[in-house]
């Protein structure tokens, strides 16, 4: 496999997971190695379950995917997340390698369990999943998206913007860039007009250090 991502064949792979599964399932594929991160969807199909379409952008867990090491990226199966409209998906992320084993590419299969979670006592074998507090939210827009992460950032935080200090901004700024935020179009501009600072001011906190405790 060279870094072109072979996908003639996982749009078929797709084609051929949803007819089994049936209309439930969203299966898409997210080309890693695109130069344009705000339409990385490359092949979807029943996306009438998470409300996106070809060229849509990324999700969080793509986002995560394109900071740090891609050989160190380890698939995930089975973990529960959320889509905008509310319902429950019991979703697996499978990475897409080259031959030096970076990751070029993602595989997600998202199944709707929304109905069987209503009958989760009789049919606890199929709706078992890895469960975290909160399910991982799949929204159809990455606009929408940078919206969620810049709220996951005031959480973590603990305090609303108003009442933020110099280190609560740096705190939340860096979750941000973590996230993958920033590789979003046009994000520095709208994380710095929530923030109240500048866009000089929100590179100085990226790289930030953190202050040493007395």
């Amino acid at each position: 496999m060279t870094d072109t991502l072979p996908l003639e064949f996982l749009s078929q792979l797709a084609k051929g997971l949803a007819l089994q599964f049936g209309p439930q399932c969203e299966v898409v594929v997210h080309d890693l190695c695109s130069q344009d991160l705000d339409h990385s969807i490359v092949a979807i199909e029943n996306g009438h379950v998470s409300h996106r379409k070809l060229g849509d952008g990324p999700s969080q867990v793509v986002l995560e995917a394109l900071q740090g090491d891609r050989s160190q990226l380890e698939d995930r199966f089975c973990y529960l997340t959320k889509t905008q409209d509310g319902k429950v998906l019991k979703s697996s992320t499978i990475y897409i390698r080259n031959q030096q084993g970076e990751a070029i590419g993602i595989l997600s299969i998202n199944f709707d369990i929304s109905n069987l979670l209503l009958l989760e006592n009789a049919l606890h074998g199929l709706t078992a999943a890895e469960q975290s507090q909160e399910p991982e939210k799949i929204l159809p827009s990455v606009n929408e998206l940078l919206d969620e992460l810049i709220e996951q950032s005031v959480r973590n935080v603990g305090k609303p913007v108003e009442l933020m200090k110099k280190e609560d901004k740096i705190k939340a700024i860096q979750f941000l860039s973590k996230t993958g935020a920033f590789l979003i179009t046009k994000s520095g501009d709208k994380v710095s007009q929530y923030f109240g600072i500048s866009k000089y001011t929100l590179y100085s906190y990226i790289d930030a250090k953190p202050r040493a405790k007395k």
